[in-house]
């Protein structure tokens, strides 16, 4: 006979101060959940003053409750957040699939644990939140205070509209998680304060984990309330606001790095005002062009398939389109440019790549060497400008917070401005022929709307005021100046070429 394993289910009761209301909590937990779950039940007390952990361990001796249940005591108060960071570890350190999270106060009904677990048990979901405002007016009717009702929809449609999210509510502390979903997540990371119920939801949206509501009803009894609301509701605004700005590659914060990583942190950037774009435009039909540091092949294959070009595209890993081009080479630039064809072409490219090179003035001084070979070739470069002014703002308010994306990107190991770009060219031995400043990539932030659009040329205008300040990125055509040692070459080739004139004319006729 098969039997099925069920899968394991902890539920998990965060209690503070909860000796008069932790034995109905526990008794209220359905039996029949066992006809579809191995459930366990684990409460943790956060140091009580009172005789919570007294009454929690006396139901571990109950013979009529149908659960295993475990009682542990904080010796030091770990707050909301950090005692939920024990929890959630135990069930992972244990082998459970799901983690229910209840509290010791009652005010969340467990006669409800099906209806949470259903979506998430049945893989529809990473996360499952109890929500007491999909029903109208029901929140009102359970007796929620007026004040924490219009405090919760403010929030919450504050939150929404950062998050491009539609949760009913962000600030229910009943919910079902996948313990999978857990450890993928740095929930570690997270306050622990209340407002850990915020960040822990923000980390799953990040990570493209999906969540579920499901309506609850709303309990508010004689339960005495630990939270400061002005100060919660600081602290989560503060939150959603942080992963915002992370998004925007304006902040980093190391809880909110949990994003599948993509095939290339690198987006084309051909249909507005960009490097790529002037890249694009200014590049001849038919030229040769060898693409240093191409990041998925998306201005050379451009290139190729709408003007014609010839294209070598050059990366330490093959990206989307690499392998589109006229050949590829696989080649981490920091070890040089021994082996590929530099001096075949007319134009080469490296569009920023500069700041990710652990010795720039090293890489450019062999670059200009080779590209000296050929008189008529050309090197187009771009970097972000350290100086742009939201870069100055955060420097002012003492911030200088490197992040995935953006000028302030982890991967970078050189920041520029124009003046310290055109130095290290000249020092090299580049002649700048001309200098662009380029507006904030504004589509790739936001999307392409109207409001990129009108950002984008706001910032184009203020370009022309002060490109130093409001430029993003900075882009520049440059030409190697001849080394002594082509000049000397050149010499003895023309002194050659003149010498066999003489000869001719010197010779009887």
């Amino acid at each position: 006979m098969n039997h099925v394993q069920k899968q394991k289910v902890l539920v998990f009761i965060v209690a503070y101060h909860a000796e008069t209301t932790i034995t109905s909590v526990v008794q209220r937990i359905p039996a029949a959940l066992l006809n579809e779950y191995d459930v366990d039940v684990l409460i943790i007390d956060d140091s009580s003053g009172d005789r919570t952990f007294e009454r929690s361990h006396e139901l571990t001796k109950r013979t009529d409750l149908p659960f295993d249940i475990r009682v542990l005591f904080n010796p030091i108060n770990q707050g909301y957040g950090g005692n939920q960071k024990l929890g959630y570890h135990y069930a992972i350190e244990n082998g459970y699939d799901f983690v229910a999270l209840l509290h010791g106060d009652g005010q969340y009904a467990p006669e409800r644990l099906s209806d949470l677990l259903e979506p998430v048990t049945r893989g529809r979901a990473a996360a499952v939140l109890g929500s007491r405002m999909m029903i109208p007016g029901g929140a009102l009717r359970g007796g929620m205070p007026l004040y924490k009702y219009v405090g919760n929809k403010i929030l919450s449609w504050f939150q929404n509209r950062l998050l491009r999210s539609n949760l009913t509510e962000f600030h229910s502390g009943y919910r079902v998680y996948s313990v999978r979903a857990l450890r993928s997540i740095p929930f570690e990371r997270n306050s622990n304060d209340f407002h850990f119920d915020t960040e822990i939801i923000i980390q799953l949206m990040i990570a493209k984990l999906p969540i579920v509501e499901v309506p609850i009803p709303t309990y508010y009894g004689d339960e005495i309330c630990h939270v400061n609301g002005l100060r919660y509701a600081a602290n989560v605004a503060l939150a959603t606001l942080r992963a915002r700005l992370q998004e925007l590659s304006l902040f980093y914060d190391k809880r909110y790095d949990c994003a599948p990583v993509p095939l290339s942190q690198y987006s084309p950037k051909l249909s507005f005002e960009s490097t790529h774009s002037f890249t694009f435009d200014f590049i001849p039909p038919g030229s040769k062009i060898l693409d240093l540091g191409c990041a998925g092949g998306y201005v050379g294959f451009a290139l190729k398939e709408q003007k014609g070009c010839r294209v070598t595209g050059v990366d330490a890993l093959p990206g989307q389109y690499d392998q589109e081009l006229d050949s590829f080479y696989a080649r981490d630039l920091n070890d040089g440019l021994a082996g590929l064809p530099v001096e075949d072409h007319d134009f080469v490219l490296l569009l920023d790549v500069i700041e990710h090179l652990a010795s720039p003035e090293g890489f450019l001084e062999e670059l200009r060497e080779r590209l000296s070979l050929n008189p008529n070739a050309e090197l187009i470069i771009s970097t972000g400008n350290i100086a742009f002014i939201v870069t100055r703002l955060m420097l002012m308010l003492g911030q200088f917070n490197y992040g995935k994306r953006g000028i302030l990107d982890l991967t970078h190991t050189r920041l520029f401005t124009f003046s310290s770009l055109a130095r290290i060219l000249e020092q090299a031995g580049f002649v700048i022929v001309r200098t662009k400043a380029i507006p904030a990539p504004f589509a790739l932030a936001i999307g392409d709307n109207v409001l990129s659009r009108a950002l984008l040329k706001t910032n184009s205008l203020l370009n022309r005021v002060s490109s130093r300040l409001f430029a993003y990125q900075m882009i520049m055509r440059v030409k190697p100046l001849p080394t002594v040692k082509s000049l000397l070459h050149d010499a003895h080739r023309e002194s050659d070429a003149k010498a066999q004139l003489l000869a001719k004319a010197a010779a009887p006729r």
